[in-house]
């Protein structure tokens, strides 16, 4: 089956009514997954000045969003973070800093940083870091790095319409790097930025092709000071819930982690309707620039659904 072939019958299945797209999607789901939820938690290390021009972005230095800058925390502010996040139940904790790539001296202090995380008990180390080289991958491994989150953010069809200081390719090569060490991809993708439904497919073709272990779904937030704030993009609850399904559908044994923006996009109900669809981890407490729901409200949402947390 040609690639096309493929992303056409995932646009066929978006067609379905939503009662039968969803009943395909969470039979995927209970097939490859228990009832259980993974939560993580990031934090935001270094904020703003960002070189890219990423359009949905507040950090980039070509936007004009007003958001609090801060250079790269000290180690034990992180190391605070960590704790507090294992105690509001992530198993998984994300350092997370902007720019295309940390500087010499940043990077030094993200490799103690990393070893800090590594060795809290019963939480696993995760960082963002950008556009890596193969020097860099290694240094993160060896410190005890163990999953990378870098997303495709978009389809290769329209990535060009978001950002063009870096291209598709430099963001797939990425994760591709850090698979080669034994790292596994936290790769997804942002929702609601103008793509149709066909690119949205595709998005779910091109993360399928990469096979990522966790695939962050982010809901656009129109953030004031970006180009995309004024975005009046027509996708609603439904075709959000749909492209759930199809995510689910397209990859099978990953995890589908609700992420930025579905406290702004998606109601308490649907939220609902997307964990049975087959979202199953959750990015709990505040996002990089945006703040989310509390982990008590998450924990709810989770056990009133009759799911448990993953634990370690």
């Amino acid at each position: 089956m040609t690639r096309q072939a493929k992303i056409d019958k995932l646009l066929k299945l978006y067609e379905l009514p939503i009662e039968e797209l969803m009943d395909i999607s969470s039979k995927v789901t209970k097939e490859n997954f228990e009832n259980k939820v993974e939560f993580c938690s990031i934090i935001s290390a270094k904020t703003g000045q960002c070189e890219e021009n990423c359009k949905y972005c507040s950090q980039s230095s070509h936007n004009k969003a007003k958001i609090e800058v801060h250079p790269l925390l000290p180690i034990e502010e992180v190391k605070k973070a960590a704790l507090s996040s294992k105690e509001n139940g992530a198993t998984r904790f994300c350092i997370v800093t902007s720019g295309r790539v940390p500087s010499g001296e940043d990077f030094k202090k993200i490799i103690e940083m990393i070893k800090e995380v590594r060795n809290v008990e019963g939480l696993h180390s995760c960082c963002s870091l950008g556009i890596l080289d193969e020097d860099q991958v290694r240094q993160i491994k060896e410190a005890g790095v163990e999953r990378y989150n870098h997303n495709i953010n978009t389809s290769s069809s329209h990535h060009g319409e978001i950002c063009t200081t870096h291209n598709f390719q430099d963001r797939v090569n990425t994760v591709k790097l850090v698979q080669k060490y034994g790292i596994e991809a936290c790769t997804g993708v942002i929702i609601g930025m103008g793509e149709t439904r066909e690119q949205r497919a595709q998005m779910a073709f091109e993360l399928a092709e990469l096979n990522p272990v966790s695939v962050p779904i982010n809901f656009l937030n129109p953030i004031d000071g970006t180009p995309l704030q004024n975005t009046e993009d027509n996708i609603n609850e439904e075709e959000i819930l749909r492209t759930i399904c199809i995510f689910r559908i397209a990859l099978p044994k990953a995890l589908l982690r609700y992420a930025g923006g579905r406290m702004t996009r998606f109601s308490e109900s649907y939220q609902k309707l997307g964990i049975e669809a087959g979202i199953n981890a959750l990015l709990v407490g505040n996002y990089l620039t945006t703040t989310g729901s509390t982990p008590q409200e998450d924990m709810e949402l989770v056990e009133g659904m009759g799911l448990s947390l993953v634990k370690n």
